[in-house]
């Protein structure tokens, strides 16, 4: 990545990069001076000033009174990562209350039965329905096709099986986005079959627990399961407009702030990834191995090792020890 993407990304547009970069290079010049430098009207750079200054990358000189100096690029660098992080960790709280309110939607329709007969819902019952009622609806895709996957690595048959009807609407145009666990990132098939769809269109990225597996078509048909623990028992088409925007808004938060599925975890302040400070979060709220396992797509041994890494770095000998203590350290986001 060039040093202007990277800034770029660490949320510097290309003017304020611009001015920053010739502050750095020419310290001795005022507002006219580099507005000179940079082609640019005074005005301009009185507003990227006052940007840098709101970022802290520049600051007033004490050597040049009323004048501001730029910050050393080591120590800019350093605040801006930091801003992100911050903004990152807000955008995850954000995430998690719009999962919960999700799940208490979804849980509006667990007791759904094939004679009801509420408005903009449709009841679907055995997997030979649901999979004939999903062909009918990716056929008629025109513009998008949205999906929660949290079923944790993918099976060989399943993926083979998709393939053809994947590319079929990828060689149409449709945009796919598909978000996984991150548990999938260990699972080379389900890794390969990924990067299939990144060569032919599709987006894929990951993120450390998702609230049910769910397909939204083109933003007016959404279909999730009855029972998240039985997948082909039931399902239900939901396509009104209410209950549509906050699905495809559930979806659009999680998907900022998952990443692609070929970059490196993120860690936080505390070097905790995405998928260790969920776990830290479910072992305060006194889940157990098995349920840590269902969320995050991985096996109760994995989830066992995981916790009893965590446990021994947080100093605890018990869960329970270990909540306090992670709340101490903070570890876990406020409540």
């Amino acid at each position: 990545m060039e040093d202007t993407d990277m800034l770029t990304a660490l949320g510097l547009d290309t003017t304020t990069e611009a001015l920053y970069r010739a502050m750095l290079a020419r310290p001795q010049d005022g507002v006219a001076a580099l507005a000179a430098a940079l082609g640019r009207g005074e005005d301009d750079v009185r507003a990227g000033l006052d940007t840098l200054s709101e970022l802290a990358l520049a600051r007033p000189s004490y050597e040049q009174n009323g004048q501001l100096r730029a910050v050393s690029p080591d120590i800019g660098m350093e605040i801006l990562m930091a801003r992100q992080q911050a903004e990152l960790a807000a955008q995850q709280h954000r995430v998690e209350a719009s999962r919960a309110a999700a799940a208490q939607l979804i849980s509006e329709y667990a007791d759904l039965r094939p004679a009801t007969a509420h408005a903009g819902v449709e009841h679907l019952v055995g997997i030979d329905r649901i999979r004939e009622r999903l062909t009918r609806l990716t056929r008629d895709v025109r513009e998008e096709v949205m999906s929660f996957s949290p079923d944790g690595a993918q099976s060989t048959e399943n993926m083979e099986a998709s393939r053809p009807l994947d590319l079929r609407l990828l060689e149409r145009g449709v945009r796919m986005r598909t978000l996984y666990l991150d548990s999938v990132r260990h699972n080379a098939p389900t890794v390969a079959y990924a990067d299939w769809l990144a060569e032919h269109g599709g987006e894929v990225r990951t993120t450390a627990t998702l609230p049910t597996r769910m397909i939204i078509i083109d933003r007016t048909n959404a279909v999730i399961p009855v029972s998240s623990d039985d997948t082909a028992a039931g399902a239900v088409v939901l396509t009104g407009h209410g209950t549509l925007s906050a699905l495809c808004a559930l979806f659009d938060s999680a998907w900022a702030a998952a990443r692609p599925l070929g970059s490196t975890p993120p860690r936080d302040t505390n070097g905790l990834t995405p998928q260790e400070q969920t776990v830290i979060r479910l072992l305060s709220d006194g889940h157990t191995d098995e349920a840590i396992a269902k969320r995050l797509g991985v096996s109760p041994r994995t989830a066992r090792r995981t916790a009893t890494d965590l446990i021994e770095r947080l100093g605890a000998r018990s869960r329970f020890q270990a909540g306090v203590n992670a709340a101490r350290a903070g570890w876990l986001p406020a409540r």
